[in-house]
């Protein structure tokens, strides 16, 4: 081992970055920002990309080692290397936007002996004047509240409007490794885990026409509201009732289904996080719901609704002696 590996700080991965680790190669587990400037001015976006790097050093970080056995690496120098050259394109925003999108550096870039970068960007001038600016994140780095909180923070700084406040929680630790540990028993993390896994590497997907009367999409939250349930226990509802009505069943038969709903486990951490620390801390709770043609959607909302408050309850209000379930 020379000097310059010994410079390196590196970890392991852990589950969930490593389940993103697995499905990137092909071509999952890819988030990516997109914005379409009025100009070009490559010394702003690089210096703002290089601005969030700075303040979220975990996008700094060179995957290495084996596939089976990958470690998030972090550079000894604290200032980014990344650099911007505008490239000239005869393609527009949008057929940019879907290549770069179908684009997967993770799976077609030999790593050099220092390992993969887990942040690419590119930038583009567009035909007619102005640019497009592309950051892909590996997600093992990056989950879906991450690279909302990073959008924000890139459109704020390529306005000069704010300087992004610095944090490393992802550098220190991985999500299992801030589990409360008098909670472990509980299905978030004991399954939730795993789950995550199970959602990221399914490839098999189908659109499910749904016309429901009592809700359109305008008034979902405004209707959720009403009936004391969160809008995701709806969406969980609604895909329900289309699964259940696409099997065309007989009329009283009963059928049982299953949703995986996807959690930002940030508040639930020792010490507890938020969006402005980028990295992987989502988890996932699955729950089976039987299921007949009498019941209404607010009424399976509600069950759905439950389901998700009892997997996300603290230890203070519940515990594996005392949880109880009705059917």
């Amino acid at each position: 081992m020379d000097s310059g590996d010994v410079a390196w700080r590196s970890r392991a991965v852990c589950g969930t970055e490593y389940t993103c680790c697995r499905t990137a190669p092909g071509g999952t587990s890819t988030a990516i920002l997109a914005l379409r400037l009025s100009r070009v001015d490559a010394a702003a976006a690089e210096a703002a990309v290089r601005s969030l790097q700075t303040a979220h050093p975990v996008l700094r970080a060179n995957l290495r080692g084996s596939p089976s056995s990958p470690t998030l690496a972090f550079p000894p120098s604290s200032s980014p290397q990344l650099s911007l050259a505008p490239q000239p394109s005869a393609l527009d925003f949008h057929s940019l936007l879907e290549r770069e999108i179908n684009r997967n550096p993770w799976a077609t870039a030999a790593p050099g002996p220092d390992g993969a970068p887990v942040l690419f960007a590119a930038l583009y001038e567009l035909l007619g004047g102005g640019a497009a600016l592309f950051v892909l994140i590996h997600t093992a780095v990056c989950d879906r509240a991450a690279s909302q909180a990073l959008l924000r923070e890139l459109l704020a700084l390529l306005a000069g409007d704010a300087e992004v406040k610095e944090e490393a929680a992802a550098v220190e630790a991985g999500m299992e490794r801030r589990m409360p540990k008098n909670d472990a028993w509980k299905s978030l993390w004991a399954r939730g885990v795993d789950m995550v896994g199970y959602s990221i590497k399914s490839l098999r997907t189908s659109t499910l026409p749904f016309r429901h009367g009592e809700v359109d999409a305008h008034g979902a939250p405004r209707a959720c509201k009403e009936n004391g349930v969160r809008l995701c226990s709806a969406i969980a509802a609604a895909t329900l009732l289309a699964a259940w009505q696409s099997m065309k069943l007989d009329s009283g038969q009963q059928g049982t289904y299953s949703v995986a709903t996807l959690i930002n486990c940030r508040q639930f951490l020792e010490p507890a996080l938020d969006v402005h620390n980028v990295g992987f801390f989502y988890s996932a709770v699955a729950n089976t719901h039987k299921m007949n043609t009498e019941e209404g959607l607010w009424a399976l909302a509600r069950r759905c609704h439950d389901s998700y408050t009892n997997a996300t309850r603290t230890t203070s209000s519940t515990s594996p002696t005392s949880a109880t379930s009705t059917s």
